[in-house]
């Protein structure tokens, strides 16, 4: 049988790793970093997210949207559904902890000056907020950390004070022709360093994770 939600938006949910009950959307496809660039246009006309209910259909909505405001994907640790959002014009971004059907609490704030809004996400089985680029990882809460990494490498968990970075390898390349040999080879190898920077261990893997919360190196 096709189920359906109560309210239906054509628009593709997406699933949120850890638990198997809420879905996500977002309005539009804008995320945080793009803000910088809707200000130098005149301003964003704003988003919001929703959160779509498998146990009971409903579709939940914490926000209204609101001009220069947008989200980054939501994360689910410690029993709460975490969410960064973003607003220009008040020049900070607010991490929330929220339940389906209650009101979002705020957790803490940030200064948009004070943190890097490129790839601005929450990560961890606890809760992490951090940034990246291809030079170095940047952590701001709980706890503030910058880590270097490879221009390959993506910060993906921090857990016990290590950070886990995967990192794409490609081997077997022909640069000349641009194409693939026979000893062609793509995977993803995991670099463990603690935080301040230093490598633990490499091997090849990547990791996942379950519903019910625990991450696994396949």
């Amino acid at each position: 049988m096709l189920k359906r939600f109560e309210k239906t938006t054509g628009r593709y949910i997406e699933k949120i790793y850890g638990q198997d009950r809420l879905a996500y959307a977002h309005t539009d496809s804008s995320d945080l970093f793009d803000l910088v660039e809707w200000a130098e246009r005149g301003g964003y006309p704003g988003s919001v997210i929703l959160f779509y209910d498998f146990t009971n259909g409903k579709v939940y909505r914490p926000f209204r949207k609101k001009k220069n405001t947008a989200y980054a994907n939501p994360a689910y640790a410690n029993g709460y559904y975490w969410i960064l959002q973003g607003d220009y014009g008040k020049k900070k971004v607010t991490l929330y902890r929220y339940l389906p059907g209650e009101r979002p609490e705020v957790v803490t704030e940030f200064s948009t000056d004070g943190v890097k809004l490129y790839n601005l996400q929450i990560i961890g089985t606890s809760v992490y907020v951090v940034s990246q680029d291809t030079e170095s990882a940047e952590c701001y809460y709980p706890m503030q950390f910058t880590i270097k990494k490879g221009p390959t490498q993506s910060l993906t968990l921090i857990e016990e004070n290590r950070a886990y970075f995967e990192e794409w390898v490609e081997e077997g390349w022909d640069d000349e022709n641009d194409c693939a040999t026979e000893d062609y080879r793509f995977y993803t190898r995991l670099v463990v360093k603690d935080l301040q920077g230093n490598e633990i261990s490499r091997e090849i893997g990547a990791i996942f994770q379950s519903p019910d919360g625990s991450y696994w190196i396949s």
